[in-house]
């Protein structure tokens, strides 16, 4: 399991317009092989700014699969304009749990 992580930085007054085309995009990820959870947070600290995490089954499923697919140009054109700065992906694997 490869854990994709992201900082969204969404431009003020913008949050509820992002939300809303969020809870849109989340199906087109979810449809993609290789998927295995998501999880957006609003943080309470800094309006405007989430953090995205979305399991994957491995990186070449999130690099190559999802972002190489049709449906990355359908989450790009829903969600890409709203970000200020545009967000650092980085991808972690595990080192050590607790169920």
């Amino acid at each position: 399991m490869v854990l994709e992580h992201a900082v969204l930085n969404v431009r003020g007054g913008q949050e509820a317009e992002f939300e809303g085309a969020f809870a849109t995009a989340k199906a087109i990820i979810a449809a993609s092989p290789g998927f295995q959870s998501l999880r957006l947070g609003r943080c309470l600290e800094h309006e405007g700014r989430y953090v995205l995490l979305v399991e994957w089954r491995d990186l070449d499923a999130h690099v190559t699969g999802f972002r190489g697919s049709p449906r990355y140009e359908e989450w790009r054109r829903l969600l890409h304009h709203f970000y200020e700065p545009f967000p650092v992906v980085e991808h972690y694997e595990d080192v050590a749990t607790i169920p």
